[in-house]
């Protein structure tokens, strides 16, 4: 017997200790859905339930790691067991580099003609191809704005809450303070902050999250928070963990965060606040999205099937029994919310304008950076004491933090993730 026989045998016993460590079989008949979504277990029996209205399902919740060294052994082994794969961005260009997906153009267009998905995700499925569509987006979380009623009349003149710039959310925490005498803008600086400047200052005003880290327009941007919006942020912002607490309190009146740290104050008191996107800048309108998405392997034993599930996870119901019941918010348009809560009502409005807005922008977490990834968000954050609160110049702070940003992204060999344009090698910065 050669060594290709033996590297078969090896494959398949792989496959077969894979599949029968996770419970996946390939029953005629029957949709195999693994997921690395939904893998806790209350979550993994509210997921059972919603699928069960589609038919037969073996939902297999998984680890990317064991997900990826599956469809790995599978596709080399010619044979597989999983027909749909639901998982986060970030997978999916482990899985394009080792060809293992189906292209969904096809089946994207029928969705379409059925139901709306935002232009800016759909885009983020083709993985930076022009014709190829490696996933189809499933669901997102992500991080908005929100304000308490009152705060509503000091918006400057002509202003669309909906569809802000940073310059007007400027403006309208000078006007709250000019009329209260107090800075009323909170920002989360003791919790999610990086991503607040990595997602959405950063994206808005230069186009990348790491790219134009220390350029001309990165450097217009820390003069223009450090002199026209920090003023205007309450002071006790660094200490803030999550935000819904001081708008509840009353102590800000206009917020940042993620959805899970403002549902409290939404749900609570709704008819007391507004959720609403995030601001755009110059260049868009940068947010942070936790974007979702399904693929189907080459090797899917029952690609049909995996078609009419995606299709059926799509539909606005199905949608809105994932907002309801597992709180990820939807891709699609025509979403029910009348038997949802009113907080999550209101998060659900917010994050679909944000998703759709004309110039949205999604800058996703950062990829390949493995065990690093914290390192990023303290240069970030370096940035951030540095020139807003200890007053340092802003061009030599960048360089020097921009240095140190550059030496993690050559050791972890990163390359660039959007809104950042794809490199070969380590992505590089201007």
């Amino acid at each position: 017997m050669n060594r290709h026989k033996f590297r078969a045998i090896g494959v398949l016993l792989l496959v077969v200790m894979l599949t029968g460590a996770l419970g996946v079989s390939a029953q005629d008949g029957k949709v195999t859905f693994m997921s690395t979504q939904f893998n806790i277990v209350e979550e993994t029996d509210k997921a059972r339930a919603i699928l069960a209205d589609f038919g037969e399902v073996d939902f297999v919740p998984s680890e990317e790691g064991s997900m990826i060294d599956l469809l790995k052994a599978e596709a080399e082994a010619g044979s597989g067991t999983v027909d749909l794969v639901g998982a986060l961005h970030g997978t999916f260009p482990v899985l394009q580099n080792e060809d293992l997906l189906f292209d969904l153009t096809d089946l994207l267009a029928e969705i379409e003609a059925e139901v709306e998905l935002p232009a800016a995700f759909v885009e983020l499925g083709k993985l930076g191809t022009e014709d190829y569509q490696y996933y189809i987006p499933w669901m997102q979380a992500t991080y908005i704005m929100a304000a308490h009623v009152d705060a509503l009349q000091y918006l400057p003149e002509g202003a669309d809450i909906n569809a802000l710039t940073w310059e007007q959310l400027a403006a309208w925490a000078k006007n709250i303070y000019d009329a209260t005498g107090e800075a009323k803008l909170g920002l989360p600086v003791a919790g999610l902050f990086h991503r607040f400047l990595e997602g959405y200052l950063y994206p808005s005003f230069t186009g990348g999250m790491v790219t134009g880290f220390k350029n001309a327009e990165a450097a217009a941007m820390w003069e223009w928070f450090k002199n026209d919006l920090w003023p205007y942020v309450h002071p006790q912002s660094i200490t803030y963990e999550f935000m819904q607490e001081p708008l509840l309190s009353g102590e800000v009146l206009v917020a940042f965060d993620h959805t899970a740290r403002l549902i409290n104050a939404f749900n609570e008191k709704p008819e007391e606040f507004v959720g609403f996107p995030a601001p755009a800048g110059p260049v868009g309108r940068g947010f942070m999205p936790v974007v979702v998405g399904f693929g189907i392997p080459y090797t899917a034993p029952n690609p049909d099937g995996a078609e009419a599930l995606l299709k059926f996870m799509l539909s606005p119901e199905t949608q809105a029994r994932v907002l309801k019941d597992l709180a990820f918010f939807p891709v699609v348009g025509g979403v029910d919310t009348a038997d949802l809560s009113a907080g999550v009502a209101i998060e659900a409005a917010a994050v679909a304008a944000q998703a759709n807005s004309p110039d949205a922008l999604p800058a996703l977490l950062p990829v390949g950076l493995g065990t690093r990834g914290g390192e990023i968000n303290e240069i970030f954050r370096n940035a951030f004491t540095r020139i807003v609160l200890n007053g340092e110049d802003i061009q030599t702070v960048l360089d020097q933090e921009g240095a140190s940003l550059q030496t993690l992204l050559n050791e972890t060999g990163a390359a660039c993730w959007p809104p950042d344009a794809p490199s070969e090698g380590a992505c590089q910065l201007q």
